[in-house]
């Protein structure tokens, strides 16, 4: 019980773990929509557009959570408008935008004289270094994407699964696809400082994809993703304050790990399949029809 006490008596790790608990939400939140598209690139490509904008806040002496807002959701959105306008595949421009805003900032970091941490942790993520003023950003900003999936979340579904229909019943598909691109991007800011521009695609993809060995149905989807996506963000911190490791990785690790478990035991994963189709083999010998 002290090792789960202790760490409570830090401020700078209560200010850590309610803040990888919402990103744990947020994440799994938006990263069900990401993975049922089929478009969890797009996640890793605004993730490293948002870097140039922490550079540029770093050098202007703005908050970074602006700097990395406005460069991540200014690429979502030159994302979708370059693949609506231009004979283009989506997978294309990610690519190009992708490479092109992340030499971006690589250009500019370079030109800093001298060893800097805070852009680093950008990086690679330290969610114990988060501030008072750091957590306060990500709670608005996280809570507001809560907040626009809570009230669109059905026309966000109905355009996932059905984009012409959704089109033929008066949703403005176009407009809702921007949005949601830009719903990704926030989501990213909010994780960034949690595990850092390289790991954040992790946090947005694997729980969704975790809870999509589990369930089929999309409310429990949702709520089995957020619950993964808490529980393995606080035991990855606990862990990464016990072992002295690096907290973004960490929890990345660990929600790999249950990943690779819902994968192997899971009724929609690799033994469930096979106990399936051994119940079909038995129930034809049986002269059963299979369930």
């Amino acid at each position: 019980m002290d090792l789960l006490l202790e760490p409570l008596a830090l401020s700078f790790f209560v200010r850590a773990l309610i803040a990888s608990a919402l990103v744990g939400v947020v994440c799994a939140v938006v990263g069900t929509y990401v993975v049922l598209r089929g478009v969890a690139f797009i996640g890793d490509a605004i993730a490293h557009a948002g870097f140039p904008g922490v550079v540029v806040a770093y050098l202007l002496g703005l908050p970074f959570y602006l700097g990395a807002a406005v460069a991540a959701v200014g690429t979502a959105l030159a994302i979708g408008f370059v693949t609506r306008r231009a004979a283009i595949r989506q997978d294309t421009v990610i690519g190009v935008l992708f490479a092109g805003t992340f030499a971006f900032g690589v250009f500019l970091f370079s030109g800093i004289s001298g060893y800097v941490a805070d852009l680093f942790s950008f990086l690679f993520g330290n969610i114990l270094a988060i501030g008072a003023e750091d957590l306060v950003a990500l709670v608005v900003l996280g809570l507001g994407v809560l907040v626009a999936v809570a009230i669109l979340w059905k026309e966000l579904l109905y355009a996932t699964f059905d984009p012409l229909g959704a089109a033929a019943s008066g949703i403005r598909v176009d407009r809702l696809e921007y949005l949601f691109l830009a719903l990704v991007a926030l989501t990213i800011v909010v994780s960034i400082q949690a595990v850092g521009i390289i790991l954040v695609v992790a946090m947005l993809v694997t729980p969704a994809a975790t809870a999509q060995l589990l369930t089929a149905r999309f409310t429990r989807l949702m709520l089995v993703a957020a619950l993964v996506g808490i529980s393995s963000s606080i035991a990855g911190l606990y862990l990464s304050y016990w072992l002295d490791v690096a907290s973004g990785a960490t929890i990345v690790l660990v929600q790999t790990a249950l990943f690779i478990l819902a994968l192997a035991l899971g009724p929609r994963g690799l033994l469930g399949r096979r106990r399936g189709h051994a119940e079909d083999a038995d129930d034809q010998l049986m002269g059963m029809p299979a369930a």
